[in-house]
């Protein structure tokens, strides 16, 4: 989806058209796991310097800033950050991009459970009428934090997509009996 491998089959469309690379780019900002780019540069350069070549969103800066508590990492250099202060770096990244839809590969990646909580509420901060979030999620109760729909993938194929209410009534409904709605519960019964 990100466009970093070739895809060996179907189409991503945006707005009812194919979307090729430059529609991809213009549309999708993607937030890997574990990347350190500019690894020399502070926190600070990276995130200004990302806000001019993405045009990003300025408005929001110091709220995203706040918001993932960066402020005292703005003079640290990418490579001497950890691993969590190297995420909410990212997801500052991915949060000022100005495309409308943003693709974050384990956005809870290397942060501790306060961290995570903060990340969560963060994320459903920024999330607007005018933007969407697709996030991969290994752990499954931490997606239930953040998003609204659910794929659930098994083997590399979906097995379900819906919202926990929907998962939660097909997992009942297989498993023939009441099944709890902890999204972990309504995953095993649907994978």
């Amino acid at each position: 989806m990100a466009g970093l491998e070739p895809a060996d089959r179907g189409n991503i469309n945006f707005n009812n058209g194919e979307g090729n690379g430059q529609q991809r780019s213009s549309k999708l900002f993607y937030v890997p796991d574990g990347v350190a780019p500019w690894p020399d540069q502070p926190v600070r350069w990276v995130l200004e310097h990302s806000l001019d070549f993405f045009g990003g969103r300025e408005e929001i800066f110091k709220q995203v800033i706040a918001d993932l508590a960066l402020e005292p990492l703005m003079r640290v250099p990418i490579r001497a950050l950890s691993k969590g202060q190297r995420k909410r770096t990212l997801l500052a990244l991915g949060l000022l991009a100005p495309q409308p839809i943003l693709l974050i590969d384990e956005p809870f990646g290397g942060l501790d459970l306060r961290q995570s909580r903060e990340a969560a509420a963060t994320l459903r901060r920024h999330i607007t009428p005018d933007r969407t979030f697709f996030l991969s999620i290994h752990q499954i109760a931490d997606a239930a934090k953040v998003c609204d729909r659910f794929v659930l993938l098994s083997g590399g194929r979906v097995v379900a997509e819906g919202t926990l209410d929907v998962l939660t009534a097909v997992a009942r409904q297989r498993a023939g009996h009441n099944l709890s709605a902890d999204f972990e519960e309504v995953f095993l019964a649907l994978t």
